[in-house]
């Protein structure tokens, strides 16, 4: 958290009062589409997929996560509505988690853990996310893919059906590209 902004000793004592770690096994779902968000995450270990289904009920990934990054469903938080994805372990994971009433009391009552919470979202909800939606929109799933390749230690991780899906394609399409760039 202190990468984003630092944190007061009475901040950071406050905030390991509300966590406890937990495991999830692959295939568990940390949080279920139509679900009431009640948890952020930090993921210690393992690999997670951000995804919902479409119209055909085909699983569409938004994003994964790998160690060392915070994970919710941020905007059902925000709204306090169900959420409209799904949060699952592709892999066995640990993490910590902590209840989202209880941070957002603190983060309310302690201006370092709030300016933490405005300068993670501004980094990994706004700047991050900006270049994807615009690659999304204007890039060919080819341009996506060879992007996503920079990231060679989640390549390895991942299944076929999990990219084709992060890029909107079939696996077929994506074995066409994969063939055409070798």
């Amino acid at each position: 958290m202190n990468t984003y902004y630092p944190l007061s000793e009475e901040s950071i004592s406050l905030l390991v009062s509300i966590c406890s770690e937990e495991k999830f096994d692959k295939n568990s779902l940390l949080l279920e589409e139509g679900a009431m968000a009640r948890y952020y995450y930090f993921l210690k270990s393992g690999l997670i997929g951000y995804y919902n289904r479409d119209e055909n009920g085909d699983t569409v990934y938004k994003i994964f996560f790998e160690e060392n990054s915070f994970i919710a469903s941020t905007s059902a938080i925000i709204t306090n509505e169900p959420s409209k994805f799904s949060i699952i372990a592709l892999e066995d994971c640990e993490v910590i988690k902590y209840p989202v009433v209880a941070y957002r009391e603190l983060f309310h009552r302690h201006l370092d853990l709030a300016l933490f919470q405005i300068h993670y979202l501004e980094k990994n909800w706004v700047v991050k996310k900006e270049p994807l939606e615009i690659s999304l929109k204007y890039e060919t799933a080819k341009t996506r893919y060879i992007a996503l390749m920079q990231n060679k230690n989640l390549m390895i991780r991942l299944k076929q059906h999990h990219i084709a899906s992060y890029l909107g394609i079939t696996p077929t399409q994506l074995s066409r590209i994969k063939k055409e760039i070798n």
